[in-house]
C-alpha cells in the first residue's frame, strides 16, 4: 500500500500573490521598548543585542537586537505588551526561541482579552520561524504579548522580526498526518539535532501506541528508528501537531527491515570500541543490572529519537562476558503514568511476587514512572512501578497494579531493590527529597508489590545503590556500602531495618564524566560488578554518551579504614592483542621503553618506583599521566588527584578508548575516569622520567581489539 500524506488544518491555506506589502511590526532594533509596555525584570530596559551574560549563544535573529527575557537568568519573569492594532493581513510571522513552556515562555495574540494564537520556543537558543493564519480575525483589534512566567530551566523566551503579511511565511504550522501499513520491522525517521522538537503520535485504530518528541527535519543529519514489528500488517497513522506545513520530513519517514546506517554500525569515527554505547540516540544512567542464566543484562536510560536527553525509555542490551554486547531494543516504553526513569532489577528466585510461571523465576524490573514529563502523563506524579519477564528477559509485562509505591515527595525516584537474606524480605533504597534535603529512604516488602517504610539516611542525592562486601575478601567480616549518583559512599552496618554509617561520606571516583553507577544483582560467585554512565558527548555522531567499563568492586583495609577499590573486570583479557613487556630496570630521563609500539585501543599496567626522579609518567596517544613525586599528585591531563605512594611505588592500570581514558591507581583505590578524544592519527605511546632516573618494576602495554569486531563467546 502506498503511503499517503494528509494535512489537517483549521482553514484552507492559499497564499495570495497580490497581497499588500509586508508590514514589519517590530524588529527590536531600538535602544528601548518604545510604545511596548514592559512588566517585570526579565526583559531589561530595552532590546538585547544578542546573547546575554551566562546564556548559551543566541542565533537566528535578524539585525542587532531582539526581545530576550534572560536578563537576570531563567529565574527572572516579565511581560512585553504591544500597542493595539487592527488585523488587516492574512498572516503574522515571527522568529522565536527559548523555552517550550506553553503559556509561560511564549508570544501570544490577544483579541477581546483572550489568547487566540500562541507560539513557544523549542528549548533552543536558535530562533526559528513561527507563524499564524489570522485571516478569520481580519478587522479585529488585537495586541501581542511576549510572556516569561517560568522560573525553572529554559525559563526565558527570545523573539524577533514580527511581520504582518499576506504571503504565507515559513513557520506556518498545522497538524500533519501520514497513514501507512506496517510491512517492515522499522520506521526510520529523519532527524537533525538542533531542529525544533515536535511531538509525534503513532496510532492504530485511533489508539495511541507510541508518543515521543523528535527533531524531525527534511534535511536529516541522521536517522532514528522505531521498531513497529508488533503491528505487522496493521494500518498505523503518524501524526504531528503544530508542524511546519512546508516541511517534507514526514514524507521522508522510511520503512525498512534494517535501520538506516546499520551497515556502518560500530564503525563510526567516535564510536567507543570496548565500552557500551547505544546504536542510536542518547543514553544516560545504567538501570536494572542483573545476571540470569549466563547473561549480563544492561538496561539504560535511553532517548532513541534524539541526540539529547528526553523521551526516557529503558534500552536493553545483554552480554555473555561483560565485553561483547548485543543491543536488544527497548524494554520499557513511556506510558500514561510517565516516562521511564531509573531503577534496578532482581531475579525473584522464590517467586515471592507470583509473577513466575511454570517454575521459571521472573526477572523483575523496578523503575520510576516520571509523571508529567510527557504529554501523555500530564498531571501524574512520580511513582515506583514494576515490570517482569518470564522468558529470560526477551519480553516485559508491566504489572497491572502499578504503581507499587505512590508518590512520597515530588521527584522521588530511582528504586534500588535487593534481597536481604537474614530477614527474608526485599529491601528498597529510594531517593526522596524531604523538607528541602536529599535523603535515601528504605522500605521492605515480602512480595515486591507491597512496601513498608523502614528508615532513612540524609545527605545522598539520587540513584542509590546498596550492597554488602567482605573486607579484604574475608567472608566473616562484611560491611554494607551505600552509594549515590556522584559515587560518594558510606560504609556501615545494616540490621534489616536501619543502615548505620561507620564512616563519613567518602569520595568515590576522582575523575570526570562518571555518574549514576549501579552494580549487578545476582552475579555469580558473589562478584560485585559496577557500571557507571560515561558522560562523554560525541559531536556529529548519531548516538551520544556511553557506559564506563565494567569494574569489579572490593573493600580493602587502609590506615583510615575500609575503602572501595575499582578494577576493570578480568574479562577484558578477551580483547588483548599485541603486547610489549618491558623488563624491570632503570627508567632514565630522555628514554622511552615504549618507543615504536603503536596502538589505537590501549591497556597499560605499570609499577614504577620514582626514587630520586622529580616526575614519572605515561603518554598514551597524547593523553598524559604525570606524577609529581614531591607533591605525590597525579595529573591526568588537566585534572590533579592526590595519589600517595605505596611502599615507594606508583601502580597504574590504564584503559584508553576512542573517547575515554580510565586510570586505576594504587590497585584501584583511586579511580580516575576521564573524557578523552585522542587525535585519530596519533598512536604513539611513552613512559618517561624527569630529573633523575626512576625504576621500572613492571610495565606491560597491550593493543586491544574492538569488542564490536572480535569474536563473541
Amino acid at each position: 500500500m502506498k503511503a499517503r500524506l494528509t494535512l489537517v488544518l483549521a482553514s484552507v491555506l492559499v497564499p495570495s500573490l497580490l497581497g499588500a506589502e509586508d508590514v514589519v511590526f517590530a524588529d527590536f532594533e531600538g535602544s528601548d521598548w518604545g510604545a511596548w509596555k514592559v512588566e517585570g525584570d526579565a526583559f531589561g530596559t530595552g532590546p538585547a543585542h544578542g546573547t546575554l551574560p551566562n546564556q548559551q549563544a543566541v542565533t537566528g535573529f535578524q539585525g542587532a537586537g531582539l526581545a530576550n527575557s534572560y536578563h537576570g537568568g531563567d529565574g527572572a519573569t516579565g511581560k512585553l505588551t504591544s500597542p493595539d492594532f487592527t488585523l488587516s493581513r492574512r498572516y503574522i510571522g515571527c522568529l522565536i526561541g527559548g523555552g517550550a513552556h506553553a503559556g509561560r515562555t511564549c508570544i501570544n495574540l490577544v483579541v477581546d482579552g483572550k489568547v487566540v494564537r500562541t507560539a513557544t520556543g523549542a528549548e533552543a537558543e536558535a530562533l526559528q520561524p513561527a507563524a499564524w493564519d489570522v485571516s478569520g480575525l481580519k478587522g479585529s483589534t488585537a495586541h501581542l504579548e511576549i510572556v516569561d512566567a517560568e522560573r525553572g530551566g529554559w525559563g526565558h523566551v527570545n523573539v524577533d522580526q514580527i511581520v504582518f503579511t499576506d504571503m504565507r511565511p515559513a513557520g506556518i504550522r498545522g497538524t500533519v498526518s501520514r497513514a501507512l501499513t506496517v510491512s517492515k520491522r522499522y520506521l526510520n525517521f529523519p532527524v537533525r539535532t538542533g531542529a525544533p522538537k515536535t511531538r509525534l503520535d503513532v496510532l492504530t485504530d485511533g489508539r495511541l501506541i507510541r508518543q515521543f518528541d523528535i527533531e524531525l527535519s527534511d534535511q536529516p543529519g541522521w536517522w532514528a528508528f522505531l521498531d513497529v514489528s508488533a503491528w505487522h500488517g496493521q494500518a498505523v497513522t503518524l501524526r504531528v501537531e503544530k508542524f511546519p506545513l512546508d516541511s517534507k520530513a514526514l514524507e521522508l519517514v522510511e520503512p525498512g527491515d534494517a535501520f538506516k546506517g546499520e551497515e556502518n554500525l560500530y564503525r563510526e569515527a567516535l564510536r567507543p570500541q570496548f565500552h557500551f554505547s547505544a546504536r542510536r540516540g542518547w543514553n544516560n544512567d545504567p538501570n536494572g543490572l542483573v545476571y540470569f542464566e549466563g547473561n549480563w543484562h544492561l538496561f539504560f536510560q535511553h532517548n532513541p529519537y534524539g541526540w539529547n536527553w528526553g523521551n526516557m525509555h529503558w534500552g536493553h542490551a545483554t552480554s555473555r562476558d561483560l565485553v561483547h554486547w548485543d543491543e536488544l531494543g527497548e524494554a520499557l516504553y513511556p506510558d500514561a503514568l510517565g516516562t521511564m526513569f531509573s531503577g534496578s532489577a532482581v531475579v525473584d528466585w522464590k517467586n515471592t511476587s507470583g509473577f513466575g510461571r511454570d517454575g521459571v523465576p521472573p526477572i523483575v524490573l523496578f523503575y520510576t514512572a516520571a509523571g508529567g514529563t510527557s504529554a501523555e502523563s500530564a498531571g501524574q506524579p512520580f511513582t515506583q512501578c514494576v515490570a517482569y519477564s518470564v522468558d529470560k528477559g526477551r519480553t516485559w509485562t508491566k504489572f497491572a497494579g502499578n504503581p507499587v509505591l505512590k508518590e512520597i515527595s515530588a521527584g522521588n525516584r530511582d528504586p534500588k531493590v535487593i534481597w536481604h537474606e537474614p530477614t527474608q524480605r526485599w529491601i528498597m533504597a529510594l531517593y526522596v527529597e524531604k523538607g528541602g534535603q536529599h535523603t535515601i529512604h528504605f522500605f521492605a516488602s515480602p512480595n515486591l508489590r507491597d512496601w513498608t517504610y523502614l528508615s532513612e539516611v540524609p545527605g545522598f542525592f539520587e540513584c542509590p545503590d546498596f550492597f554488602e562486601l567482605p573486607v579484604d575478601g574475608r567472608l566473616a567480616d562484611k560491611k554494607w556500602v551505600l552509594t549515590a549518583a556522584s559515587s560518594e559512599y558510606l560504609v556501615g552496618t545494616f540490621d534489616g531495618t536501619r543502615f548505620t554509617p561507620e564512616t563519613p561520606k567518602l569520595p568515590g571516583h576522582r575523575g570526570r564524566g562518571f555518574y549514576a553507577a549501579q552494580t549487578y544483582s545476582d552475579a555469580p560467585a558473589d562478584r560485585r560488578i559496577q557500571i557507571g554512565w560515561g558522560q562523554i558527548p560525541v559531536p556529529g555522531m548519531p548516538f551520544n554518551q556511553m557506559m564506563c567499563f565494567p569494574c569489579e568492586l572490593s573493600l580493602r583495609s587502609t590506615p583510615d579504614g575500609p575503602r572501595l577499590a575499582w578494577q576493570p573486570v578480568a574479562e577484558l583479557a578477551a580483547l588483548r592483542g599485541q603486547t610489549r613487556t618491558v623488563p624491570p630496570g632503570p627508567l632514565a630521563p630522555g628514554t622511552n621503553p615504549l618507543a615504536g609500539f603503536a596502538a589505537e585501543l590501549v591497556e597499560l599496567d605499570a609499577t614504577l618506583a620514582p626514587g630520586q626522579a622529580s616526575v614519572v609518567g605515561i603518554v598514551l596517544r597524547g593523553q598524559t599521566l604525570r606524577y609529581d613525586v614531591a607533591r605525590q599528585e597525579l595529573a591526568v591531563n588537566d585534572l590533579k588527584v592526590p595519589v600517595p605512594l605505596a611502599a615507594g611505588q606508583l601502580q597504574l592500570h590504564v584503559l584508553l578508548d576512542r573517547t575515554s581514558l580510565e586510570v586505576f591507581a594504587q590497585k584501584g583505590l583511586i579511580y580516575v575516569p576521564m573524557p578523552a578524544i585522542p587525535k585519530a592519527d596519533d598512536r604513539a605511546l611513552a613512559a618517561f622520567a624527569e630529573g633523575r632516573r626512576a625504576q621500572v618494576h613492571g610495565l606491560v602495554v597491550r593493543a586491544l581489539h574492538s569488542a564490536w569486531s572480535s569474536p563473541k563467546p
